[in-house]
């Protein structure tokens, strides 16, 4: 690694071998040098988990000029968390966590390995993105999604992030996208979340599956709207999920409690 360089660490929820995480490096490469550090097959919809109980390993793929390829057995949070403390030489000045197959709008920023590993980045104060195209297709055209993805990834090394807050990109199915709205994340839920099945002994499994339920009354600038559009969507997402607007009133609570 040369110190010239700014130094970009790339990770994701759909394994190193993805074609999403592999068209990223492409179009990400000549910014700066990269250290792509991922599980070593998918993993979506872990969110921040982390590995606890049992160890986990990492190992070389390849080692050229400008990038380094790692692939780990743990969770995306493990590689942010074990790249950061026991692999890189010094600290990232970038993260990028994607691009996802499959969009990480609205609730699902919160299920979500791709952003999980940008907010792990985000905790250890490094501007970080994560990135996901409205397509699940192992072969989906990410080009739009990296035309957007690099223009934010340069914007944000040039001008960094506040501390606490990181960015969630999604672009829809889209040859060329009509533009990028700053969004705020729909407000809605999951519905009907489980198809019934039986297995070969006659037991009940339950297939993960399920509809959006957006909540009322419907903000005109949410993520799923723009996207719904034809816009990409950008929204900044925060660490620090404390309900200041509340504090008063709970405060208020606690007295009432403390004194009951």
């Amino acid at each position: 690694m040369t110190n010239e360089r700014p130094l970009i660490l790339i990770t994701n929820d759909d394994g190193v071998w993805a074609k999403g995480i592999n068209e990223l490096i492409e179009c990400l490469k000549d910014l700066g040098d990269l250290v792509v550090f991922a599980p070593d097959g998918p993993r979506s919809g872990m969110g921040s988990a982390i590995t606890s109980l049992v160890p986990i390993k990492y190992a070389l793929l390849k080692k050229e000029e400008g990038l380094t390829i790692y692939s780990c057995t743990g969770t995306p949070v493990d590689c942010v968390k074990l790249a950061i403390n026991e692999v890189l030489e010094r600290k990232p000045d970038l993260l990028v966590s994607g691009i996802n197959h499959g969009g990480n709008m609205a609730i699902c920023v919160n299920y979500s390995g791709t952003m999980g590993a940008a907010a792990e980045g985000c905790i250890f104060n490094i501007p970080s993105i994560g990135v996901s195209l409205l397509d699940h297709a192992a072969d989906a055209d990410f080009s739009e999604c990296c035309r957007l993805g690099r223009m934010l990834a340069r914007r944000v090394l040039k001008e960094g992030l506040p501390h606490g807050t990181y960015l969630n990109l999604n672009v829809p199915k889209l040859p060329q996208v009509k533009g990028l709205k700053v969004c705020r994340q729909a407000d809605g839920r999951w519905v009907r979340e489980f198809m019934r099945s039986e297995n070969a002994c006659g037991e009940p499994v339950f297939w993960l599956t399920g509809a959006f339920e957006s909540a009322k009354p419907i903000h005109p600038d949410n993520d799923m709207l723009a996207l719904d559009s034809g816009y990409a969507s950008l929204v900044p997402c925060k660490i620090d999920v404390t309900d200041y607007d509340f504090m008063n009133t709970l405060n208020g609570w606690s007295l009432q409690i403390f004194n009951s």
